[in-house]
């Protein structure tokens, strides 16, 4: 496997890997990643779909991106997904695969149209008081300090940032800045998650600095994630004979390991209460989904809370994990991420509009009519006075095919599950449906006399809680998540947000896709590149325009220096008078 960019490989299609009609294929889990690697598998690995094999414990595929209508509790979405004109091997795959809804065109194309004709942009990104503008004036307020301490940590080695804290880096100015409020709840970081995510981070969207205040940096589907990313893949998929074995939970996979080599041999698993073994040879590929930031969720109701079940047990990713990882030193360190849930999980609630009666306080804060059938919140909108740090969206109505034309879906979350609400003095993580609709209800600025019955009548809500949602961003070092192809691998490779791949970054889709993009092309040794992470971090364009975004549009002269720092400035300023340094300079407002 090796990286390309540009056209020259973009649009070709890869020669027949050989001896690929004599092998097959096992796919753990049905997340994006995984179904990822099945498309590949068809697509360009031109193995015969009726070989291919994907093993899910749940009855529904798709993992994390989920939206579905439970019966006798409502509309379901335990999260959402931002994307990016810049998720390289997504894009690659979504253009094979086609439309649900339009005959002809691909998943790219009908996202791409939707997107150029309806682009997302925020009008409120953050309230106060009430359902008030936060007043951000999309400023990232950043003192001279605050703004060096993210550029130092933009260029410090990843090495000397393992195991380190985000508090160990920023401080209160950085920490208390409209900045971070913009950051840690646009991707949830938590102030104790890693720092070493965070440079990645910063690496990884440096292009999109700019826009994180009023998130035109974004992009999103039609529908929920499900019903526009995971249904065409599943059509596409069963158009080619993949065959879905669903209930089924996979306990282990056994290694054969040598000096040189290693080999998965049997995978163990339970399906209607009993174990069942899948013997393996090197012609039998095995793709693993470790791990799982959606793993242990539980839904509440309108009427009853999300329990909070942390414990982890057989036939789970992280359980599954263990068990692998214990077999060899390659195959990562999943306590490192699951050791403590109180550290990683969040809650969020899908809440349903019933009638007309809260559209107009969510219209007075999105600034658009919700059933325009175009971009409403444009994103998140924080809470900034929340106890919850709450943030709410409602993306493009319908959000469901199903959903009546007279009412919305939309979600929230809150970072801080544990402490207790501004108007519901309880933990969110406590609270019903209903309570926590309440809760969403005061900071819209409904009057308090109206609250309770607006939540019971007028919406359902049904919360879940994610004991490890971000559990990929605690602290780590290298060798913590195993490589996707693990040095010495025959047959298997790791998927998912808990694989290693380069310079790309986790809780994205692309990073799902690329790690079953890379799993593929390695084990079947495909003769096409994967696209390589895009280099905006190498771009002095993209590296200048971000550095005065960063100060709001301040330029260097603008910078707080000491007498003799100022004169060398300037003789630095008069040295590139009349060069193309000047010229780009002048071109990003950085003089």
């Amino acid at each position: 496997m090796y990286y390309s960019s540009g056209n020259y490989e973009a649009f070709a299609r890869p020669q027949k890997p050989e001896g690929v009609d004599h092998k097959s294929a096992y796919i753990i889990g049905s997340g994006l990643g995984a179904l990822s690697a099945a498309c590949f598998l068809v697509r360009d690995g031109q193995m015969k779909g009726k070989n291919i094999h994907i093993l899910e414990k749940d009855s529904i595929p798709g993992g994390a991106c989920d939206g579905y209508l439970y019966e006798k509790l409502g509309y379901v979405m335990r999260g959402g997904r931002e994307m990016d004109n810049h998720f390289e091997c997504m894009w690659d795959l979504y253009r094979s695969i086609p439309s649900i809804e339009t005959e002809g065109v691909s998943v790219l194309d009908e996202y791409y149209w939707l997107n150029k004709k309806d682009p997302n942009y925020s009008l409120m990104r953050a309230t106060i008081n009430r359902g008030e503008d936060a007043g951000l004036d999309k400023k990232f307020g950043l003192s001279d300090n605050g703004a060096k301490q993210i550029m130092e940590l933009f260029f410090t080695p990843d090495e000397d940032l393992y195991n380190k804290k985000i508090t160990e880096i920023f401080d209160d100015e950085v920490l208390e800045s409209n900045f971070w409020l913009y950051w840690r709840t646009m991707f949830a970081f938590e102030n104790w998650h890693s720092a070493l995510e965070m440079k990645l981070y910063l690496k990884r969207y440096i292009h999109h600095v700019g826009g994180l205040p009023d998130f035109t940096a974004l992009r999103f589907t039609k529908y929920n994630q499900y019903e526009s990313m995971i249904l065409p893949m599943i059509k596409y998929l069963e158009s080619h004979d993949v065959q879905f074995h669903y209930g089924v939970k996979v306990e282990n996979v056994e290694f054969e390991i040598n000096e040189n080599k290693k080999l998965a041999k049997n995978i163990v698993t339970i399906v209607n209460g009993k174990t069942e073994n899948i013997e393996l040879t090197e012609n039998e590929l095995v793709f693993i989904t470790n791990g799982g930031c959606v793993e242990n969720s539980a839904l509440g109701s309108q009427n009853e809370p999300a329990p909070f079940k942390p414990e982890i047990k057989a036939g789970g990713g992280w359980d599954m994990w263990r068990k692998i990882a214990a077999q060899d030193p390659s195959f990562g360190h999943p306590d490192k991420f699951c050791f403590d849930p109180e550290q990683t999980n969040w809650v969020s609630a899908t809440v349903t509009t019933l009638d007309d009666k809260i559209v107009p306080y969510i219209k007075n804060i999105c600034r658009r009519d919700p059933f325009s059938g175009g971009v409403v919140t444009g994103g998140i909108v924080t809470v900034k006075d929340s106890n919850w740090l709450l943030s709410w969206t409602f993306n493009r109505q319908p959000q469901f095919r199903s959903q009546p034309k007279d009412q919305l879906v939309g979600w929230m979350y809150g970072l801080f599950s544990d402490k207790p609400g501004n108007y519901i003095k309880k933990a969110m993580r406590d609270c019903t449906g209903k309570e926590i609709c309440m809760e969403w209800l005061y900071h819209l600025g409904v009057p308090e006399d109206k609250i309770e019955d607006l939540a019971t009548n007028s919406a359902n809500t049904i919360p879940c809680m994610m004991p490890y949602i971000t559990a990929f961003f605690m602290p780590r070092e290298a060798g913590d998540r195993p490589n996707v192809v693990p040095d010495g691998a025959v047959n298997f490779a790791f998927l998912g947000q808990f694989a290693e791949t380069k310079r790309d970054t986790i809780f994205t889709t692309e990073y799902s896709v690329r790690t079953g993009m890379e799993a593929v092309y390695t084990l079947l040794n495909i003769d096409r590149g994967v696209p390589e992470v895009w280099g905006s971090s190498y771009d002095i364009r993209d590296l200048l325009k971000a550095s005065i975004k960063l100060r709001d549009g301040k330029p260097i002269t603008d910078f707080k220096l000491p007498f003799k720092e100022k004169i060398l400035l300037k003789k630095a300023i008069q040295k590139i008078v009349g060069t193309d340094i000047e010229k780009i300079l002048k071109e990003y407002d950085v003089i």
